[in-house]
């Protein structure tokens, strides 16, 4: 039975693992290779010891285990960065090895990640996904609506993100607990 438990210091090479390979799998088809390039095992453990040791921005994470008590995904989030769009939460990364995605990992880190932000404070929540990743469907199947697009530079290629966001968040939070029941 996989389980969804808080982010800790010593999860941060794990975490960072998932976060590259991940990364290199979802992403191949949809952005150039140099760009692909730019991420680093070495740069995302310095980023999730710093994340893990010293959260900023309201940051929280979350991985899940396997059967086996392996972490095999993670989420994590914090304030939202553009302060345009009128939410204050936003959901920075959700990440799952290949083997694991489309069994229910993701909704279950989704599910911990929108409970704790609501216990932070947070009262929306908004998340940032290539136009062109078929699994932007992931968020609108748990009812985010389209927010706007924008123009995101990766390495030295130019993308289309397009926002998600759930307005309140207790939107996101009641499809978890319609489902439980």
């Amino acid at each position: 039975m996989p389980k969804v438990r808080r982010a800790r210091f010593e999860d941060a090479e794990t975490i960072a693992n998932i976060h590259v390979s991940s990364w290199k799998s979802t992403y191949k088809d949809l952005i150039d290779e140099q760009d692909l390039s730019n991420i680093t095992l070495e740069n995302r453990i310095a980023l999730w010891e710093t994340v893990l040791r010293k959260p900023v921005n309201g940051q929280i994470a979350f991985v899940v285990e396997n059967d086996e008590k392996e972490v095999v995904g993670f989420v994590s989030g914090g304030k939202e960065r553009t302060k345009n769009y009128g939410y204050d939460g936003e959901l920075y990364a959700i990440y799952l090895l290949d083997e694991y995605q489309r069994q229910g990992y993701g909704g279950l880190l989704l599910e911990a990640f929108s409970k704790g932000m609501k216990e932070a404070g947070y009262e929306s929540l908004l998340v940032w996904v290539l136009t062109k990743n078929p699994s932007s469907e992931f968020y609108s199947n748990y009812g985010a609506i389209p927010v706007e697009a924008e123009q995101v530079t990766i390495g030295q290629g130019t993308y289309e993100e397009t926002a998600f966001g759930w307005q309140p968040i207790d939107q996101l939070i009641e499809r978890f607990e319609k489902r439980v029941h």
